[in-house]
């Protein structure tokens, strides 16, 4: 069952971000010294008393400024009421009351969720009480003093949260499956995301840098539940300023760690690009499963030949993915977006799957049968034993040889390329360690002087 959520809301730079991170001991949301670093609605979950709970953290609301993404951020603040259990509003005590404030505590007013008031930058208990007590005005009830970036009257805040929160009930034991979704700005993965979930769920503007969070969604698709994870657009190093995207990139590079599957979004209209290279070679690197997702399918004037023509071009790119499944689609249509849920579960699957030794030295050693290991100059030949899988996400392989230095990089690919396909593998890298005589040897004879030692 879906946990409650705890909506933050109030004006730009009150210290929402701060208290988000303070409520859920982590440091995702962003946090600037500038106003409008915030614009979607982000997810993080928080614990407190006997309590599991979603905080939703907001842009800042300005209601007579009809500027840069403004109304946007209102739309994301009131489709994050719509589903909130208790908002939580954040007003700058430093600062005392201001229109902006009175504007949403009037507009707070109107609405069916329940309100607490949280008075934030109150450091110094002594005058905490006497910068809460002038937004008594407000019309939202007591005004609690609390210092976000200090933790002070945080607990007694969530012990009023809580209160307000329904009843607690089993939790599935299944974690979801993290799907991150990932390119360069503009490509389409926040319309990607609003097209899977069927609502407003990330800002889409044609300006570069509109996501700067890593905006997480849970669904349930395909009989599991999934986590799904918008970042920001990823350019490249020398063209990004220290700030809110340089925060959001180094997050996107944190969902892709952190994620069972990437779904990396190519624009095809521009086809793939030396940035979007590097993506996909750091989703090698990080050894997790892919799906390259082609988007603006819809823009592209085709025929019958137009698909395969454009999938030969791409992989020819993709070098880095040549495993991973390629869909083409259209957010802005619709056109095959549910499918990638199919094709992301066989590759998570994949993933994660074991193949006993038996099955591996069977593949082997058919293609030893095929293909011998090399000759070296002075006439040694390799020789490889046998192979068995050494662990999963992504799947890897250990290959005993007589020595490694004789398998050049030629034969290790044929090697890897004949493990593919006799025991598939589709939508995930693998890993081969050729490990040699001498490496087990020295390791025999580690072991043994430490067993001496005992």
């Amino acid at each position: 069952m879906a946990l409650p959520v705890v909506a933050i809301i109030g004006r730009p730079n009150v210290g929402k971000s701060t208290l988000v991170n303070r409520l859920c001991r982590s440091r995702e949301a962003i946090v600037h010294d500038e106003p409008g670093v915030t614009r979607d609605r982000t997810y993080q979950e928080g614990f407190w008393a006997d309590r599991h709970f979603r905080v939703v953290d907001t842009g800042g609301l300005v209601f007579d400024d009809d500027s840069e993404f403004l109304p946007e951020i209102r739309e994301q603040a009131n489709l994050a009421l719509a589903e909130a259990s208790v908002a939580v509003v954040i007003v700058d005590g430093q600062q005392g009351c201001t229109a902006a404030d009175e504007s949403i505590a009037e507009w707070l007013r109107g609405q069916s969720v329940p309100v607490l008031l949280a008075v934030n930058k109150c450091e110094s208990p002594e005058q905490g009480l006497a910068m809460a007590a002038e937004f008594w005005g407000l019309g939202l009830g007591e005004p609690q003093p609390i210092s976000a970036i200090h933790g002070a009257g945080t607990g007694d805040l969530l012990d009023q949260v809580i209160g307000f929160l329904p009843p607690t009930s089993e939790e599935s034991g299944e974690e979801p499956i993290q799907l991150a979704i990932v390119g360069r700005p503009n490509v389409g993965k926040s319309s990607l995301l609003n097209a899977i979930c069927g609502e407003q769920r990330a800002i889409v503007s044609p300006i570069r840098g509109t996501t700067r969070d890593t905006i997480d969604t849970t669904v349930e698709r395909e009989g599991k539940t999934w986590k799904l994870l918008d970042t920001a657009g990823i350019r490249r190093k020398r063209s990004v300023n220290y700030g809110p995207e340089f925060f959001g990139i180094n997050r996107s590079f944190k969902a892709i760690e952190r994620s069972d599957v990437c779904v990396l979004v190519i624009d095809a209209l521009d086809g793939v690009t030396e940035q979007d290279q590097r993506l996909a070679g750091r989703i090698e690197e990080d050894g997790r499963a892919c799906v390259v997702v082609v988007n603006k399918w819809d823009a592209i004037e085709k025929d019958s030949h137009t698909m395969p023509a454009m999938e030969k071009e791409l992989r020819a790119k993709l070098y880095f993915l040549d495993w991973a499944p390629m869909l083409f689609t259209s957010a802005l249509t619709g056109q095959r977006v549910q499918s990638v849920f199919a094709l992301a579960l066989l590759a998570v699957e994949q993933h994660r799957r074991r193949v006993s030794t038996s099955v591996v030295n069977e593949v082997l050693k058919e293609a030893l049968s095929w293909r011998t290991p090399p000759t070296s100059r002075g006439g040694r030949q390799g020789r490889l034993y046998y192979g068995t899988q050494v662990a999963t996400r992504p799947p890897s392989f250990t290959l005993f040889v007589n020595d490694p230095k004789l398998f050049g990089d030629t034969y290790r690919r044929y090697v890897e390329r004949q493990i593919r396909e006799g025991l598939g593998f589709e939508g995930t890298p693998i890993r081969l360690f050729w490990r040699g005589k001498q490496q087990r040897d020295a390791e025999r004879d580690l072991a043994r002087q430490q067993n001496r030692g005992r």
